[in-house]
């Protein structure tokens, strides 16, 4: 017996020995030592600038082999087609995914977080009204609702989450009252109402508690941003600047053709139109293609302007339009804008024609300001009032217009209505300009 009491405290250093490695190895396990995580902001509009972020950094993560992605969302929502595009690249992603909503998830936003893995909230946060509305603030036609509500229902269900809810925040007709969501209304959920329904995984205070949630704590962090190039495509492909645009472009130059030489507004026109076709480059919506069918437009209404005729100006118009329609992925909004840029542009041009005129700027170019004014010795025939009184002979039958001779000089000569014959004697008793009035004798 006392042998064995010597023989286990002689163990008992090996056995503390054994039980640290293992504490050591568990707790490295717990807190995510050695882990990498990518944190990338989903911010303001969605829009396609923000899909190409999204598709840059999530390549970004995959190529560094990270362990977990945690998306940072405060967005209100934006288009459709992004978010369906950004939902298609989550669930590419073969690196665990988490939604962080720190302050809405809203419309486009609700479903960008239904295609994580994971959904953590703030304790003010909210996630839903996911309606489809058009560019002119109305709700989209049936068609487009059934489709998005299925996108909802589909991003819910692929995650192993209830698809009844999601499909409340886009249609209306779900009946959820004990969630705020009567019959008539979007369903949108507070964080505790989030947890309840088993679409949040928790609600946390900041990033440290969310990454203490997920055993990540001591893992190597890596914030994500936007590059210089991709903050400015997100601005200028967001659909309300988009029509900004193109009718700062069409005013500039509109208001060019009206001023001498080429000045602030022709340059305020190209500069638009330069950033609209650079912000939809960047977040690859054009190619090089567009940009070449718009300079092919722009010199056709250049010579056009010097070389009038009107085929090369409606061409290269149509080369303009086309390269627009190129560079969008909505071509109902597209037309949209560009009408409004049309009708700007009319209303300014308008103006412009009553207040300036033609006189000045390009247009003196191809306007004829030459003018044919009996001042200027230009008369459209010689008045011959001596003529008046003059006798003379019908050469032809007066019927009542022929010809006769005064003083062995033919005129053309009217009667006053009645038929005159041949070799018949007159008297010139009126002379209007070129009508020279004759009576029989």
């Amino acid at each position: 017996m006392k042998k064995f009491f010597i023989s286990l405290l002689l163990a008992l250093p090996l056995f503390v020995f054994i039980f640290n490695i293992d504490s050591n190895y568990v707790s490295a396990e717990d807190n995510g030592e050695g882990k990498i995580v990518y944190v990338i902001p989903i911010e303001n509009t969605v829009e396609r600038g923000l899909e190409a972020f999204l598709k840059r950094t999530t390549t970004e993560a995959t190529e560094a082999n990270a362990d977990h992605i945690i998306f940072e969302i405060n967005t209100p929502g934006g288009r459709v087609d992004a978010a369906e595009n950004i939902g298609e690249i989550l669930q590419d992603v073969e690196i665990e995914t988490t939604s962080f909503i720190t302050v809405k998830a809203l419309s486009a936003g609700s479903y960008i977080a239904l295609n994580t893995d994971n959904i953590y909230m703030k304790p003010q946060a909210s996630m839903g009204a996911s309606g489809v509305i058009t560019s002119d603030g109305n709700a989209a036609d049936k068609k487009a609702q059934s489709a998005w509500i299925a996108s909802m229902r589909g991003a819910a269900t692929s995650k192993g989450r209830d698809p009844l809810y999601a499909e409340a925040m886009a249609n209306t007709e779900i009946d959820l009252p004990e969630y705020g969501a009567p019959e008539g209304e979007f369903l949108t959920l507070d964080a505790n109402y989030a947890v309840d329904v088993e679409y949040a995984n928790g609600i946390v205070n900041h990033r440290t508690d969310l990454l203490n949630q997920l055993s990540l704590s001591q893992a190597e962090i890596v914030e994500t941003e936007t590059t210089a190039a991709e903050g400015l495509a997100r601005f200028l492909t967001n659909p309300v600047v988009v029509p900004i645009l193109l009718s700062l472009a069409s005013i500039g130059l509109i208001v060019e053709l009206y001023s001498p030489g080429f000045g602030i507004p022709g340059s305020v026109g190209l500069i638009s139109l330069v950033l609209y076709f650079y912000g939809h480059i960047v977040a690859g919506l054009a190619g090089y293609e567009t940009i070449v069918l718009l300079v092919l437009g722009i010199v056709l209404i250049i010579i056009e302007i010097f070389a009038p005729g009107g085929i090369l100006g409606f061409i290269g118009l149509g080369a303009i339009v086309a390269a627009l329609f190129m560079s969008t992925d909505d071509v109902g909004h597209m037309a949209l804008s560009i009408a409004i840029a049309l009708v700007s542009s009319i209303v300014v041009a308008v103006i412009l024609f009553k207040t300036i005129g033609l006189e000045k700027g390009v247009l003196r170019h191809i306007i004829l300001n030459d003018s044919t004014s009996s001042e200027q010795g230009y008369v459209s025939s010689v008045n011959r009032p001596d003529l008046i009184g003059q006798e003379g002979v019908s050469v032809t039958p007066l019927r009542p217009a022929g010809t006769a001779e005064f003083s062995e000089e033919r005129l053309d000569v009217v009667t006053e209505g009645a038929f005159i014959d041949v070799n018949t004697a007159i008297k010139i008793i009126k002379v209007e300009g070129s009508r020279i009035v004759v009576r029989k004798i």
